[in-house]
């Protein structure tokens, strides 16, 4: 009986855990080769994981719920065994295993589960993902090893140490600062007790009357930790222009029946900002970076990631790679697919990994302005407000006249560590000199 190890994929860069979230197979199914098996969350997104062989499945190594490592195996595959007939085998081969080992793949499964036991014994694990977050938080691994764990094992998982370095720096902000006071020599010591760490009143506790309690699901979960761990990162700052669109929403009203007749694809003002966007940046490279330690990086493709609404009332940003490659034409397909897959929730993790910039049209939503948080590791976004009629001084060689314009508010929130006002507030007014300067004959 041959039987092999699905290991779990890698499944973008950064990621190196995944949760079980739904197995679709049971031990005794037979799984054929690229059919789904399993349903896995990570910090970015929900997926499924296709099989890499075709058999029987032996032992589903995790149980729903369960962290997995990426690159760990995560499923035992009989490629020689028959559904009808392994099911049953299949218990007495698992129960008899750590008897009488069949084949060398059971030895190592057996070999991995005994030096997991062993780890958690002697050695306690932690991810790569919370080592890396510890070396960029400065925590040692003494401070590491107080942390509590609520994963597998004690295990500390991305939510346990972000939540203790919330509290740390709350506790170090809340520290009154005192005068300085003349140092008197003493002849002992009073031992005395550490302040036990402030930790927040349960709202629970507060509320009185007719109110609702609703869980927040996983999604809104972890963009509420995105967000913060955005604010404690960045210096953010927000600059605002005013833009004169007004050829543009001419253009696009002359020309969106014979696109759409065409092309079979609704033109919405979002390719016509990204292409300004994407126009500013090549201007404006050092926009498109971000930080590492106190090291500027500046990214070469121009992959801009467009926040899109849910249906649930959630937020996920999609990005378009390599988006100066693209006409208008392509940056409008790319666009209404991008945000067709994000609400039918059919995005893969490759679709929303590898932003250099993002924008969010908030004028959807009928606002004029709004000051967005960074997508870290981004260095800045762009908030486009709503479009609207307003008189306005028109400057021309013979003299000064008051027109009906389309105008709307632009607003970049911006990295102040690596980009002051004036780089900041230029690329921003350079957008807007883009949009102003729309073409209203040409093409498409």
């Amino acid at each position: 009986m041959a039987q092999v190890e699905l290991i779990m994929p890698k499944m973008g860069e950064s990621i190196m855990e995944a949760t079980i979230l739904k197995w679709l197979k049971k031990e005794g199914d037979r799984i054929e080769l690229d059919e789904p098996i399993v349903e896995i969350a990570t910090d970015k997104v929900d997926s499924e994981v296709p099989s890499t062989d075709s058999g029987v499945i032996v032992k589903l190594l995790y149980k729903e719920g369960d962290v997995v490592q990426i690159g760990k195996p995560f499923v035992l595959i009989d490629k020689g065994g028959d559904a009808k007939t392994s099911a049953p085998q299949t218990a007495a081969i698992v129960s008899a295993s750590a008897h009488t080992p069949t084949t060398s793949a059971t030895r190592k499964v057996e070999t991995a589960v005994a030096e997991e036991d062993s780890n958690q014994d002697d050695d306690r694990f932690y991810s790569p993902l919370v080592m890396n977050i510890a070396r960029r938080e400065g925590i040692s691994m003494i401070e590491l090893e107080k942390i509590s764990g609520t994963g597998k094992g004690s295990r500390v998982t991305k939510k346990d140490i972000l939540s203790y370095i919330e509290n740390r720096n709350n506790q170090k902000s809340a520290q009154p600062v005192s005068a300085p006071v003349l140092e008197v020599p003493v002849t002992r010591e009073i031992p005395t007790a550490p302040p036990a760490e402030k930790q927040p009143a349960p709202v629970s506790a507060s509320l009185n009357g007719n109110v609702e309690i609703v869980e927040m699901d996983r999604m809104r979960k972890l963009i509420a930790e995105h967000m913060v761990r955005s604010k404690h990162t960045s210096a953010h700052v927000t600059s605002f222009v005013e833009a004169d669109v007004t050829n543009m929403v001419m253009w696009r009203e002359k020309v969106k029946d014979a696109f759409f007749a065409r092309e079979k694809e609704k033109l919405t003002f979002t390719p016509l900002f990204i292409e300004c966007v994407l126009k500013a940046l090549k201007d404006f490279p050092m926009i498109n970076a971000s930080v590492d330690g106190d090291k500027i990086i500046i990214k070469k493709d121009l992959n801009i990631g467009m926040a899109t609404a849910l249906p649930s009332g959630n937020l996920i940003v999609p990005v378009i790679k390599n988006a100066d490659y693209y006409n208008l034409v392509g940056l409008t397909k790319q666009v209404n697919k991008l945000a067709a897959n994000a609400r039918a929730n059919k995005l893969t993790p490759s679709d929303i990994e590898g932003g250099t910039f993002t924008l969010s049209n908030v004028g959807v939503f009928g606002n004029l302005m709004g000051t967005p948080i960074i997508s870290q590791p981004q260095l800045a976004v762009l908030a486009t407000g709503a479009v609207k009629k307003k008189p306005v001084v028109i400057e021309t060689p013979t003299g000064d006249t008051i027109g009906i314009r389309h105008m709307m508010f632009l607003s970049l929130s911006y990295d102040h560590r690596v980009i002051d006002g004036y780089a900041g507030g230029s690329f921003l007014r350079k957008i807007a000199d883009y949009m102003e300067e729309f073409e209203i004959n040409r093409g498409y």
